[in-house]
This record gives structure tokens, C-alpha cells and sequence, in this order.
């Protein structure tokens, strides 16, 4: 008969090799929340600056802000603040492409509330990425 696993034998990114805490760790939920927060906040308020608070030009604004901070320093302006960083699952250089597929599957939402048992949504998984501590 086998034994039962211990919570501290199972984290999220154990299955892909990652440490259970601090640097390359999978990125908690609560950081994530941050992050996204300060992203969105950002976004509002250059959409209120310059579009007269717009839904789409906010939008519009995140997802660029997004796609340029990931090309250009693997992570937004919440990721850095909040000490993220987006990594491809291989490791290496994250690409033109990854960083353009993950911003718009999360733009869509839904991908983005879809996680797995490594607490990776599922703009992540298509992408090739994970959101990790730096």
C-alpha cells in the first residue's frame, strides 16, 4: 500500500523541476495579483491621460505595455516591482513570439483563470512560459 504524500512533498513547479521558494520558484498568487494590479493600474492611468479613460484604449494599453516589458526585460512593470519575471519553460531567451501569444491569450481572460496543479495558467502553458521569481 503507498504511503500518503505529505504537502511539503508536492509544490507548484515541482513536476518541471523548479524549487518550492526563492529564486525560479513558481510566482505565488498573491504576487501575481499585485503585478497585474499595478500592470492594469498603469494602463488606466495612461488611458485616462491620454484617451479620456477608454475601455479599449486601456486595454490596448496594457497589452502593449505588456508585450514591449516582456520582450525587453521578461516582465512587466508589476513583474519587476513585485520581483517576477517571465521565463520560457526551456529556459534560454524568451522570444518574439512568446511574449506576444501570452499578453493576448491573458488579454482574453479566461486562459488566464485556468490553472494547473503547477499554478500555471493556461496562456502560460501555451506560451511556453512561467511566471517565476527572479
Amino acid at each position: 500500500m503507498q504511503q500518503p504524500q505529505n504537502s511539503h512533498d508536492q509544490w507548484p513547479g515541482k513536476s518541471i523541476g523548479l524549487p518550492i521558494a526563492g529564486p525560479r520558484s513558481i510566482a505565488r498568487f498573491g504576487r501575481r495579483l499585485v503585478a497585474l494590479t499595478i500592470d492594469w493600474a498603469f494602463a488606466v492611468v495612461v488611458s485616462i491621460a491620454f484617451f479620456d479613460y477608454d475601455a479599449f484604449a486601456t486595454l490596448a494599453v496594457f497589452v502593449t505595455a505588456q508585450i514591449v516589458l516582456l520582450l525587453t526585460a521578461n516582465g512587466s512593470f508589476g513583474h519587476l516591482i513585485t520581483g517576477l519575471r517571465v521565463v520560457p519553460v526551456a529556459g534560454g531567451y524568451l522570444g518574439v513570439w512568446r511574449p506576444i501569444v501570452r499578453t493576448l491569450l491573458m488579454a482574453l481572460v479566461i486562459p488566464a483563470v485556468i490553472w494547473d496543479a503547477d499554478q500555471r495558467g493556461m496562456h502560460d502553458r501555451l506560451a511556453g512560459t512561467l511566471l517565476v521569481r527572479r
